[in-house]
């Protein structure tokens, strides 16, 4: 009697055969199905992860077998906004925002299909633990208010808790969401207990908000009663964007963090130099780099000092570099404007020279790294309650020597194209703020277009 029953010896050779080839189709189908499930966790894992923060991170559309999955994923990691912290916000000590939510408003350069943040626990003096943060994009100008389909969880290691160690900082995962080009987001965060000062940037010239209680999902904006005008915790928005391929840090004092100009405005430099850059590209000029800016200036900062306490409230250009710069994803060009305070804040006359190494080490630093490094000359400040003939004369030295190429790899003359063409120890009237030291948003407008994009182009020279 012949078995019917699987591929016994009653089974023709053709049906065995048949059925063998069945079960090894099988098999493979299987192993198949592990290998594809095990490379989308690496790719999710990847794009999760630190993705190249300073270093280049691209997710191409080989790394997955799925035309459809590359095309969200594609892009690289770049700067989209930033802001340095400057140091323990007063008087919030020992609460901190125990029980309170922060959300941060803040707005992008270039936008992406993906978003991360970084927190900043730098002056607190105990752990910063941070229970829930969102990101979204805003409903509205100058609003708490947040559009509720763009609202997105964020996750620290895969967990909605991170704990940031005193004098430390926490990347997040990537989160999935389009985060369009030149628009205000939100980022909201949670602290239940204090970690001690509050890590922020003073100057932020941007209305934020804070809510009593956990409010990081509202997408109202009614808990959010209370407004500040700094950024708390926040010191990096980054996109993973396919209409960028680069960074530009603006590096420098209250000049570059837009002191003085209207407020809720983005009317600093560095925001008129991404929407020079916007409006090139849309033009269609293929000159044109594709960059995100960040704007990393802190009002009052020197090249060679830093500030008072442990750690340094505004710590000196030097010792800041490697975190607010090199840090930063992706980083093609920074432009610094740094030395004023040095000449203003001396009791006595300023070393031009030692100003002048202190700059070039930085350029040195940008060097060792590929990034080219613009520098600006120094604006003039006759009128301002520091100015003396003796400072002036540090300045002119300094601009003289920035002038000669000795410093940057290229120069932005903005105290040339600047300055009162009657007295050039002045700013000319239609770019003074009116404190005769801080531009007015002609200005900082003006700064901007003196930009060329040549000069943001190409890797820095090897020696100076």
């Amino acid at each position: 009697m012949t078995r019917h029953d699987g591929g016994g010896p009653g089974v023709p050779r053709a049906r065995r055969s048949a059925q063998h080839a069945a079960r090894h189709h099988v098999l493979l189908s299987a192993i198949l199905a592990v290998i594809v499930g095990l490379s989308a966790a690496i790719y999710i894992g990847v794009d999760a992860g630190d993705g190249g923060r300073g270093g280049q991170d691209t997710l191409a559309s080989s790394r997955t077998g799925s035309r459809s999955a590359a095309a969200a994923a594609t892009g690289v990691w770049v700067g989209s906004w930033a802001a340095a912290p400057v140091g323990g916000e007063p008087l919030t000590e020992p609460d901190g925002t125990a029980g309170r939510t922060v959300r941060n408003v803040v707005h992008t350069s270039v936008g992406g299909t993906s978003a991360r943040i970084t927190l900043s626990n730098l002056y607190g003096t105990s752990p910063l633990t941070v229970t829930a943060v969102t990101l979204a994009v805003a409903a509205g100008d100058d609003s708490p208010a947040a559009d509720p389909g763009t609202l997105r969880r964020l996750t620290f290691g895969g967990r909605p808790t991170v704990s940031v160690p005193a004098g430390d900082q926490a990347v997040s995962d990537a989160v999935p969401l389009a985060v369009p080009r030149d628009t205000d987001v939100l980022v909201s965060l949670y602290t239940p207990t204090s970690a001690g000062p509050v890590t922020f940037h003073h100057r932020a010239q941007q209305t934020s908000y804070v809510a009593d209680g956990e409010h990081t999902g509202d997408v109202t904006g009614a808990p959010y009663t209370g407004q500040v005008t700094y950024w708390r915790y926040l010191t990096a928005l980054d996109v993973l964007s396919d209409e960028a391929d680069g960074t530009v840090v603006a590096f420098g004092d209250s000049i570059t963090d837009g002191a003085t100009s209207t407020p809720g405005a983005n009317r600093r430099w560095p925001d008129v130099l991404a929407d020079r850059l916007r409006a090139s590209l849309a033009d269609g000029d293929d000159d044109t780099p594709r960059y995100g800016v960040v704007n990393v200036g802190i009002s009052g900062n020197r090249v060679l000092t830093d500030g008072l306490g442990r750690p340094a409230d505004n710590p000196s250009g030097l010792n800041r570099f490697d975190r607010d710069v090199l840090g930063r994803p992706n980083v093609k060009a920074v432009v610094i404007d740094l030395g004023v305070n040095d000449i203003l804040r001396s009791r006595n006359t300023a070393d031009p020279d030692a100003v002048l190494d202190g700059l070039r080490a930085l350029v040195r630093r940008a060097h060792a790294h590929g990034i080219r490094a613009v520098g600006t000359t120094l604006l003039p400040f006759h009128g301002h309650r520091g100015y003396s003939d003796a400072r002036e004369d540090v300045r002119r030295q300094i601009n003289s020597a920035i002038r000669s190429g000795s410093v940057y790899d290229t120069v932005v003359d903005v105290d040339r194209a600047m300055h009162d063409p009657y007295d050039p120890r002045r700013l000319k009237s239609e770019y003074d703020s009116g404190d005769h030291l801080h531009p007015s948003d002609r200005g900082y407008r003006k700064m901007a277009q003196l930009i060329t994009w040549g000069q943001l182009r190409g890797a820095g020279r090897a020696e100076l």
